[in-house]
């Protein structure tokens, strides 16, 4: 069963060019203009299992939002895709990561149901050509275009960088249990029948 899905978006702001594996080792060039930005795709990439190649040109003149939100629609597009009609999965994950002073949690439903909770007292200011804020706006993108509910917390931390990163990588390890294939499970686990609307 090949678990792939190949994504091109192109705007006015952005030209998105990425492709998914949800059953890889984290290969793949992650590139968006936006240093931070790249290195919470790689953490993404190679604690969630996955494959993942990113090529991003956007409007960084005007600032990251454009090329994190963007990014984010078609990583969740790609998601999506790639998942198919959820047969076998096993839906749902969670994982607590601590990251030095900083923890972070995160929860996700592949549910069909789009819904994001973040709660987090991030310090205000940029790391790396990253606004802090854009950690929320990238995690609400992906959810909505991939369908899932997501819940992420960052628990404690004073190092933006740190708080972040756990939360990054709480969500890389939650999404990597949530789309793994239950060998127990012969459809699609919800009592409906469904799990795409």
């Amino acid at each position: 069963m090949q678990r792939t899905a190949t994504i091109a978006r192109k705007t006015g702001e952005t030209d998105v060019a990425l492709t998914l594996g949800l059953d890889g080792s984290g290969q793949g060039a992650r590139s968006t203009g936006v240093g931070f930005f790249d290195h919470m795709l790689d953490l993404l990439a190679r604690h969630g299992g996955l494959d993942l190649e990113v090529q991003v040109i956007g409007d960084l003149q005007t600032g990251a939002h454009h090329t994190v939100e963007d990014t984010a629609i078609a990583l969740g597009q790609a998601l999506d895709a790639a998942l198919g009609d959820r047969a076998r999965i096993v839906r749902y994950g969670s994982a607590l990561i601590p990251m030095d002073e900083a923890r972070a949690s995160c929860a996700i439903d592949i549910s069909g149901r789009p819904f994001t909770l973040f709660e987090a007292q991030l310090p205000p200011g940029s790391t790396g050509g990253f606004e802090h804020e854009l950690a929320e706006e990238f995690l609400r993108a992906l959810a909505n275009a991939a369908k899932i509910t997501l819940h992420v917390q960052i628990q404690t931390g004073s190092n933006a960088h740190h708080m972040i990163e756990a939360a990054f990588k709480a969500l890389a390890r939650a999404l990597r249990a949530a789309v793994a294939i239950d060998p127990t499970e012969t459809g699609v686990p919800s009592t409906k029948g469904t799990l795409t609307a």
